[in-house]
């Protein structure tokens, strides 16, 4: 008793983040909501990744000057992208909260992402082909 059920929007304490697992998402700016990614569908997109942990920043199309293209929903992304852009509508600009299970996991990445690091991903689906 006295226990009340959170919002996940809330920043969670470190310790209690491993009790939530995968992919929250944000809207920023609406999107049409009316065309939605399904699996197959090649996207194009902006996006800049960060460390939930300190807000550093790791990878970012827009620093590139020209935004990514994948396949969704086939594993060519990470989990969290696969489920969390899916639920994103063309034009919508998100931010994505996703668990290092949903991530690069206990392994990392490429030495800008620790092990088990939870990650925050701001996301504009431009295309949907």
């Amino acid at each position: 008793h006295g226990h009340v059920l959170r919002s996940n929007k809330q920043r969670l304490r470190p310790e209690a983040a491993a009790t939530t697992m995968g992919v929250t998402k944000d809207i920023i700016t609406p999107g049409d909501g009316k065309n939605f990614p399904k699996a197959g569908d090649k996207l194009t997109m902006h996006y800049v990744g960060t460390l939930a942990s300190n807000g550093n920043k790791f990878d970012a199309s827009r620093d590139r000057g020209r935004p990514f293209s994948f396949t969704i929903g086939v594993g060519q992304v990470i989990k969290g992208w696969d489920e969390g852009v899916m639920k994103m509508s063309k034009g919508e600009k998100a931010a994505l909260h996703i668990t290092s299970d949903y991530g690069y996991g206990a392994s990392g990445a490429g030495g800008v992402i620790p092990p088990n690091a939870d990650l925050d991903f701001e996301v504009e689906l431009l295309e949907i082909n």
